[in-house]
């Protein structure tokens, strides 16, 4: 007996594989029927008449969550290589053509992506009018896989949380100490980062981390400068305003304080001496084939961060984006 005889046929046999994952990837009937804008009770009918279909239970169900049986880990396996084989298959017909069609789901810091990530991507998709572009905009780590992003945009080192994914590196964004002129006449202006203890200092803190400066030290090494300090925001904006307000020393990337720079609002302190850096990278889900709307996306973003105010160009001699592994 055939797989699929017919259209119709086809359609049956597939009705609610899809609400099926998105079931598994969120956990939850409750959070899968948000994401796909049906109703919870939609998303309960999908899954009876698929496992009637299947004449198997596909979940364990309790009043919160939903976990898999061994049959549904078995189809679950078995739906994500289809999907997998219809995403190369997709990636290789994207190839042949000029035009860059399909949907691009991408996480980016709030700050970051909003003065330098999101500008680029919204050109590319005026130059591609076929792009679809889902932008996300969270300081939080996503998990990138879990949460179905295509490609996500992360500062500072890569640890466990890139398992499973490719990386490129983007950029370098450079960090600057800086002041108002207002501070400095009033307090003095520090020639370095030892001086720096005697003044109030504007510290990052997320959640409960405070993000500790990196400074030279008196060799020229740049090291981690613990800094006390009576004022701590969450936002660098936010931490950018207060320093012009004249309330203290703040470090911070040069992209986000160049106009207070350029006209004077801010002063960068420590410039004849050693300065920390930040990379910057790209990261997707590991797969056999790129999509040339993500690896389009990937290039761009190469070619034109670097461009952007305090950001410096990723190693020249970078592998091809297809070809490097997160770490």
């Amino acid at each position: 007996m055939p797989l699929v005889k017919g259209v119709p046929e086809c359609q049956e046999r597939f009705d609610g594989v899809a609400v099926f994952l998105e079931v598994v990837r969120l956990g939850s009937f409750a959070r899968a029927s948000e994401h796909l804008g049906l109703t919870r009770s939609a998303v309960g009918k999908a899954m009876a008449r698929l496992e009637s279909r299947l004449e198997t239970r596909l979940f364990h169900r309790t009043t919160r969550v939903q976990s898999l049986t061994d049959d549904g880990q078995i189809y679950h396996d078995h739906c994500l290589r289809a999907l997998s084989e219809l995403q190369i298959a997709e990636a290789q017909m994207e190839s042949g053509r000029h035009e860059v069609a399909g949907r691009l789901h991408v996480s980016m810091p709030v700050l970051f992506g909003r003065h330098c990530v999101a500008p680029l991507l919204l050109e590319l998709a005026r130059q591609h009018p076929s792009l679809e572009l889902l932008l996300s905009f969270s300081d939080r780590p996503v998990d990138v896989l879990a949460e179905g992003f295509d490609l996500a945009i992360r500062s500072g080192v890569l640890g466990a949380e890139s398992d499973g994914l490719r990386a490129r590196k983007l950029v370098v964004q450079r960090k600057r100490v800086c002041a108002s002129p207002a501070y400095l006449a009033a307090h003095g202006t520090p020639q370095s980062a030892a001086e720096l203890a005697g003044h109030s200092i504007l510290l990052y803190r997320r959640a409960t981390r405070i993000h500790v400066w990196q400074l030279p030290d008196a060799a020229g090494q740049i090291v981690d400068t613990p800094l006390r300090s009576r004022l701590q925001l969450d936002d660098l904006e936010a931490i950018a305003d207060a320093a012009t307000a004249g309330m203290g020393l703040a470090w911070l990337p040069e992209w986000l304080v160049q106009d207070r720079l350029r006209t004077g609002a801010l002063v960068s302190l420590l410039d004849d001496q050693p300065g920390a850096s930040m990379d910057c990278y790209a990261l997707w889900p590991r797969a056999s084939h790129m999509p040339l709307r993500l690896r389009l996306a990937v290039d761009w973003l190469v070619d034109r961060l670097p461009k952007v105010a305090g950001l410096q160009e990723a190693d020249a001699h970078h592998r091809p984006a297809a070809d490097r592994q997160a770490p």
